[in-house]
């Protein structure tokens, strides 16, 4: 079989062990066979297309939802591919470094697992931000997922990572032909991993769910049809009215929440002070819409500089008068935010006009702050901010008592609505807070502070009211302190063992 052949297979091995299947935690397996195989590729270039490969099997299995998606969307599925080749182009870039960095198959082995880690921490940032998939969310069938709260999701893909490393390491020295580069203690690091889980699942199962007040809500999981609602087949008055309906003879003291987007406020950016007629608060519920910059042209296409979108959520009184708001933190690549406008704005403009509609123009929050409602502070973060972790650590640093996740998984199916559920389960651990989860077509419901879900509902035809008593907690934990840097540090101390496997190799031919 060719090469790229089997490291197609062997990264769709790796994601056939991914969320949101029930045996995720064995995804240490297929890596360490994907990493091996890479490792012992004859040449640099070897590595890299191997490594590249790999990428592109796994990419394509883990989002195949995506195909549908687009091909609904546009009618154009095969454009995924495209997806799927810059993300393994990233893998491959990354293996391009590693090996250099270490030319021996046991360093190399190392300096990949490293960065692999090193890789999914950078794809939390910039304006292409995609961070699906994240091997550190594979642990979640296991109480070994509990040490997010010390170091993040990133902290699980160490594991991951250096377990497999560990694997492929031992397998290298095992069968090399030529016995010189066999270390002395060969089986140490596949040690070292045994006890590294150990400690992680005896952390896990020594956590107990924290203690505070019971706030009751209302989660509303509504079934509009994503593509009816952004071509307004389905009227915002429509939508209003069926979730006010839902929303009614709730128990005393309870905030509803409602999804993202579901008060449209077309051309006006709403604000604190503000009153949504009829809104039954006291609540909490995303708002979209666009605000008009400057008068609008006669151009059916909206000119650029005439216009914003906005996608927002914000707290509401009993009389619908909102009193705190707060925008989306993070928006979805060329979806809500097309990158490089600079250089790639006439491309964007051809497409305006061949599709007859103006591209979103949105701006992000670098600075989500909670919302404020009858004493209660709600770290607020909508639907794709779910999937960054800093928004969620943001927000419980600034006071947040419960995490509030408004979201809209109408426009996916199949994996793609577990997954994105499955991932915001980790925010709780790291904070040690609830996420309460109101949502359009997706998995609505409370999740505890141990990222266990406690009340949800993920299917049904009709609008939904899930009555949740979420707690209010309080507290900090190692990762809200210190963020991804103990994970990028051992990251780091896996590139660094392999260099020093080359240099072991080195002494012992001098």
């Amino acid at each position: 079989m060719p090469a790229p052949a089997i490291a197609a297979l062997l990264g769709l091995t790796l994601a056939a062990c991914g969320l949101p299947l029930p045996w995720s935690f064995l995804s240490a397996l297929p890596l360490a066979a994907l990493l091996g195989y890479a490792a012992a590729a004859p040449t640099r270039r070897a590595v890299t297309a191997r490594v590249f490969w790999g990428g592109f099997g796994y990419f394509a299995l883990h989002l195949w939802w995506l195909g549908a998606f687009l091909q609904q969307l546009l009618g154009a599925a095969p454009l995924v591919v495209i997806l799927f080749a810059l993300e393994a182009a990233f893998l491959a870039v990354m293996a391009a470094i590693a090996v250099n960095v270490a030319r021996t198959p046991a360093g190399r082995i190392w300096a990949l697992a490293g960065g692999w880690v090193i890789l999914e921490w950078l794809r939390f940032l910039g304006p292409l931000a995609f961070p699906w998939p994240t091997l550190g969310y594979t642990l979640l069938p296991t109480p070994a997922i509990q040490i997010a709260d010390l170091g993040g999701v990133l902290l699980g893909s160490v594991l991951v990572a250096f377990t497999a490393a560990s694997l492929a390491h031992a397998w290298t020295n095992r069968h090399s032909p030529n016995r010189q580069q066999q270390g002395r203690r060969p089986l140490a690091p596949a040690v070292l991993a045994a006890v590294a889980w150990a400690a992680a699942l005896g952390y896990g199962v020594t956590r107990t769910p924290g203690d505070g007040p019971e706030q009751p809500m209302r989660v509303l999981r509504v079934t509009f049809d994503a593509f009816g609602r952004a071509s307004g087949q389905l009227t915002p008055e429509e939508q209003f009215a069926a979730q006010t309906a839902a929303s009614v003879n709730r128990p005393p003291g309870s905030v509803i929440v409602w999804s993202e987007g579901a008060i449209s406020s077309p051309g006006t950016r709403p604000a604190p002070g503000q009153t949504i007629p009829a809104f039954p608060g006291p609540g909490i519920s995303g708002i979209g819409g666009d605000e008009a910059l400057t008068p609008p042209g006669p151009d059916p296409i909206r000119q650029p500089g005439t216009y914003r979108e906005f996608n927002t959520v914000a707290s509401l009184s009993v009389g619908g008068t909102i009193q705190s708001m707060s925008a989306k933190a993070r928006l979805v690549p060329f979806g809500e935010e097309f990158p490089f406008r600079p250089i790639l704005g006439p491309v964007y403009r051809v497409i305006e006009t061949s599709l007859g509609f103006t591209l979103p123009r949105m701006t992000p929050n670098p600075n989500p702050t909670p919302l404020t409602l009858n004493g209660v502070l709600y770290g607020a973060y909508i639907c794709y901010d779910s999937v960054f972790p800093w928004v969620a650590r943001t927000l419980a640093n600034g006071g947040a008592q419960v995490l509030v996740n408004p979201s809209n998984d109408g426009w996916y199916q199949g994996w793609g609505v577990q997954q994105h559920f499955s991932m915001g389960r980790v925010r709780a651990i790291e904070t040690r807070r609830w996420v309460v989860r109101s949502v359009n077509n997706g998995v609505a419901g409370t999740v505890n502070d141990l990222g266990q879900p406690v009340q949800t509902v993920d299917s049904g035809q009709e609008l939904q009211a899930l009555d949740v008593r979420p707690k209010l907690l309080t507290g900090t934990t190692t990762y809200m302190r210190l963020g991804d840097w103990p994970a990028l540090m051992l990251a780091a101390l896996m590139v660094a063992y392999g260099v020093r496997q080359d240099r072991r190799r080195n002494d012992r031919l001098n």
